[in-house]
């Protein structure tokens, strides 16, 4: 008896083999001539020479299904032996999948600019306001780039600037302290990548979500690097962080300029830098609005009204 490994590189085999093992089983199923035992990420087949290689192409196609839509069911499994590519429709806008098998894609003009430019420049500052989907948009692209094995890791920041509750005071160490500032950037990424297949991206540091003190000294090759809230950046910090790009590196800055939360006396580093790299090669600068807004309808008014207050308190200053 021939036997074979083969190894699921590249997704989340828990989602590979569903739910109580059914698509295994499935699989098993279809192939009696063969005594098929998974472990892990790693199939052993034992059998027929020519069944297993049989069995080891359908593999190799459902493997490149669940790395796209990060999902595989029974119809995906018939393709496959029927050496048909299952059919979403047409794609040509879709970013990634999320996890549950959904097209991730840009929902609006300023969303499709972000895409467009991430393609043709290193670097993009993209600002607006609240519910925009840049950071959103932003960390898609990055995790597309990692299954097109375009790059090596993906590296996330934000600075960890207390608004309202000061660190020290917050229970736990350090990382406790840290993550609530971060819990943003982990949301958007569980939506996107399956858990398992997250925590071992995480564990071996293919994906790193880090303070934006963290960066000090690092050389980021090979990456995308995403720095989130970076109206909340000193001019120092921020420019320590542009510095940090290596080769084979693109990078994302997003930043609201209406939700500044450092100390009055305190310049954003984010406006001094669009407007010290506004002429350089090779970045890109787009400003989101209003009519970006993808969340709820009520976060639209809400930014109107904040809007219209700050306008009116801005003419009695004048007057």
């Amino acid at each position: 008896m021939i036997e074979q490994h083969i190894i699921l590189e590249g997704i989340d085999y828990v989602s590979f083999y569903g739910a109580n093992n059914t698509h295994l089983t499935m699989l098993k199923k279809l192939y009696p001539k063969l005594r098929i035992v998974a472990r892990d990420n790693i199939i052993k087949v034992i059998g027929d020479e020519e069944e297993q290689e049989r069995f080891r192409i359908v593999v190799n196609r459902l493997i490149e299904h669940c790395s796209k839509y990060n999902k595989i069911d029974e119809e995906a499994i018939i393709d496959a032996i029927n050496g048909k590519k299952s059919d979403k429709g047409s794609d040509s806008n879709v970013i990634v999948y999320n996890i549950n098998g959904k097209p991730i894609y840009p929902r609006s003009e300023n969303q499709c600019k972000l895409v467009e430019e991430f393609r043709k420049n290193d670097m993009i500052f993209a600002v607006g306001p609240a519910g925009t989907g840049k950071t959103y948009t932003a960390i898609a692209l990055a995790v597309r780039a990692l299954k097109n094995r375009e790059i090596r890791k993906i590296i996330l920041s934000r600075p960890a600037v207390e608004a309202g509750e000061k660190l020290g005071f917050l229970p736990g160490d350090m990382r406790d302290k840290i993550d609530p500032y971060l819990q943003p950037l982990y949301d958007a990424l569980e939506d996107m990548i399956p858990n398992a297949k997250l925590k071992e991206y995480m564990d071996s540091n293919v994906i790193q979500i880090a303070p934006l003190a963290f960066m000090r000294g690092r050389t980021l090759n090979d990456a995308i690097v995403i720095l989130d809230e970076a109206q909340n950046t000193t001019p120092q910090q921020i420019k320590m962080f542009l510095t940090r790009m290596g080769n084979n590196t693109k990078m994302v800055i997003t930043g609201d300029m209406t939700q500044v939360d450092l100390p009055q006396n305190q310049k954003s580093g984010l406006m001094q830098a669009i407007h010290i790299l506004k002429d350089i090669k090779g970045i890109s600068f787009i400003e989101l609005n209003k009519k970006d807004i993808v969340r709820h309808k009520l976060v639209t008014r809400i930014v109107e009204a904040y809007e219209s207050y700050e306008k009116k308190e801005k003419e009695k200053e004048t007057n």
